[in-house]
């Protein structure tokens, strides 16, 4: 495995991956690397014969600057991670390398804005969020220019933005969809989680049972206004837990389903709470036939 920290020779090595035929798989993460990237990078492995991981937190999708400093870092760890899984090769820039006349209003970089599935629920909690998120995401399909690209269906509001981002503007990468992996007690996999004190961890399972609460009222016949008070009465249960959302959308979208929509197919129930100063996000979808 190749560490790479310069644009130049990333894009370099991939030249010499193409001209051997290799078809490129590209995993874009945050580092704090955990299994549920590692189902990211087994498909990858699978279905490509050369596989990037990219490793940058990237400052410009950061609503709160406090979020971005607490944000877990630790490269080596990532670097032995990755290595297991047989990663050919790793980008690890830092914030220079990836924007060279800085982040300061005097000199702001040009961005990627993806109307309408970014307007809501993540968009609106984090203003900014979605624009740091499809900006890097280009840069990086600009890089790496991959054939296929892996992203976790966990964060599912940003799957849906880089999938209208990929077909709007032509990047020819095919994104492909990897189902959330969770914890034995249903917790989804990610690197927030070690912000978690013990207590807050003990509690933080509460919000996939919410979700599966929601989940139940829609398979049973239930409308999506009943569906979301059963979500959040099973959250209410759990005092410590302040909510955000949890909603019933589209997922294509992220617009609402309508109470009296009588051809609702396949929907995402989609949450954000809080445990202390830790935010958690997760979603669920159901296929209603």
């Amino acid at each position: 495995m190749i560490l790479f920290r310069t644009i130049a020779e990333m894009r370099e090595h991939i030249a010499l991956a193409r001209g051997h035929r290799l078809t490129i798989g590209l995993v874009p993460t945050m580092g704090a690397l955990h299994e549920g990237h590692g189902a990211l990078m087994r498909r990858a492995r699978e279905e490509t014969g050369y596989v990037v991981v990219t490793i940058f937190v990237n400052p410009t999708q950061f609503n709160r600057p406090d979020d971005f400093e607490k944000y877990p870092r630790d490269l080596a760890t990532d670097l032995a991670f990755c290595e297991r899984l047989g990663v050919d090769a790793v980008f690890s820039p830092d914030a220079k390398e990836m924007y060279p006349a800085g982040l300061h209003q005097e000199t702001p970089v040009a961005s990627v804005e993806v109307a309408g599935v970014s307007s809501r629920l993540e968009g609106e909690f984090r203003p900014g969020h979605f624009r740091g998120v499809a900006t890097v995401v280009a840069k990086l399909f600009n890089i790496v220019p991959a054939d296929r690209a892996y992203f976790g269906e966990k964060d599912a509001q940003q799957l849906a933005v880089i999938q209208k981002m990929v077909t709007d503007l032509n990047f020819p990468v095919t994104i492909v969809p990897v189902p959330t992996v969770r914890e034995p007690d249903g917790l989804a996999m990610s690197s927030r989680n070690q912000r978690l004190t013990p207590d807050q961890r003990r509690i933080a399972p509460a919000l996939y049972k919410a979700l599966c609460e929601a989940a139940k009222s829609i398979r049973g016949g239930d409308d999506t206004a009943s569906a979301t008070r059963a979500g959040l009465r099973a959250l209410a249960a759990m005092p410590e837990i302040r909510v955000e959302y949890l909603e019933v959308v589209d997922p294509a979208t992220f617009q609402p389903i309508a109470q009296d929509d009588q051809n609702i197919g396949d929907v995402r129930i989609v949450a954000a709470v809080w445990l202390g100063d830790v935010r958690l996000i997760d979603n669920l979808p159901v296929s209603i036939r």
